[in-house]
């Protein structure tokens, strides 16, 4: 199993809603995508404020395999959204930090 772990610095105009959207959006690429085996959003609460450097936000995909995950990359509606986050971000690709580990 892949666990993709996205961690994202938001713009701070973008509302509590918009962000739930985002989420709502991604939340539903498990309709277009077979092997996504769960979804998952989180505040980052560490009271470690330096390291944490804005990534207030982290949402993760439990991939099947990885070639589910390359299928998610690859996908239309996973570029569409995440042209979304990109935009939503504090600086572009420099607002989000993504890691994936093998579980």
């Amino acid at each position: 199993m892949i666990r993709h772990i996205v961690a994202l610095k938001f713009s701070n105009d973008v509302s509590a809603e918009k962000k739930a959207a985002l989420y709502r959006e991604l939340a539903a690429l498990s309709e277009h995508i077979d092997g996504i085996l769960d979804f998952r959003t989180f505040a980052n609460v560490s009271p470690e404020v330096p390291v944490v450097r804005g990534f207030h936000d982290v949402f993760w995909f439990d991939f099947s395999n990885a070639q589910v995950r390359d299928a998610y990359l690859e996908h239309p509606a996973h570029k569409s959204i995440g042209a979304k986050l990109v935009a939503a971000v504090q600086g572009g690709l420099d607002g989000i930090f993504v890691i994936d580990v093998e579980l």
